[in-house]
């Protein structure tokens, strides 16, 4: 019995870690603490830090050339609408006050009336028939077909007085002018301030093709700023 116990003790120290045999007890415990604290430091969350790290740069450098491809997109559209869709003009003298005032800053949209006809009251930019290298903003007041006449300043169609809520009674001129029938493709344009009014009471109406834009919007002076009614 003494001898077989002997040899299983032998047996079990044979397949220990022969170098442990001389270590002391702390010196192991330290042995394993480095070990241990090793392989921490290889850890996969110190390994995904580093790795974050080395992206940063690359990740900002995607981010901010996004951000300026956006930028550089929005102002073409931008340019786009404008140039193409919306078109920036200045009002010269004072025959559509009170609504526009001289030196005002507007947009006329150039092609809305590609998609719909043109309205009694819109406020529309065209050629000066009699000067086609000037422009003039008036409101339609007769559209083709119809019979336009002036009294007192009023504005009648057809026979019957137009109801123009934008025009106060201190801007009539107290003109009077004998009814006028208006062609196809033609229409009857006046500027709200009667009395100092060059329009179609003066040289007539203005043919389809020299109008080339809507008032549509206000831009300066901020106080002013709004769509164009």
């Amino acid at each position: 019995m003494y001898s077989r116990s002997k040899r299983n003790l032998k047996v079990k120290i044979s397949d220990s870690n022969p170098k442990s045999k001389n270590c002391p007890p702390s010196l192991m415990w330290y042995r394993i603490e480095e070990k241990t604290m090793q392989r921490q430091e290889t850890s996969p969350e110190g390994v995904n830090d580093e790795r974050e790290n080395q992206r940063g740069p690359r990740r900002r450098f995607f981010e901010t050339r996004y951000w300026l491809r956006d930028l550089i997109l929005s102002i073409l559209l931008a340019f786009i609408v404008i140039v193409f869709l919306y078109q920036p003009v200045q009002v010269e003298g004072t025959s559509m006050m009170p609504r526009l005032e001289n030196h005002e800053r507007i947009f006329i949209n150039k092609f809305v009336y590609r998609f719909e006809p043109i309205h009694r009251g819109d406020i529309v930019v065209f050629w000066y028939p009699l000067d086609p290298s000037k422009s003039y903003i008036k409101r339609v007041i007769g559209l083709p077909g119809e019979w336009v006449s002036i009294e007192e300043g009023r504005a009648l169609v057809n026979g019957t007085a137009l109801a123009e809520p934008y025009l106060p009674s201190y801007y009539l001129d107290h003109q009077s002018c004998p009814p006028v029938h208006v062609e196809p493709d033609h229409y009857y344009v006046l500027g709200d301030h009667r009395d100092s009014s060059n329009d179609s009471r003066v040289w007539g109406t203005v043919d389809r093709k020299y109008i080339y834009g809507k008032a549509v919007f206000v831009y300066w002076p901020f106080s002013e700023f709004g769509p164009l009614e």
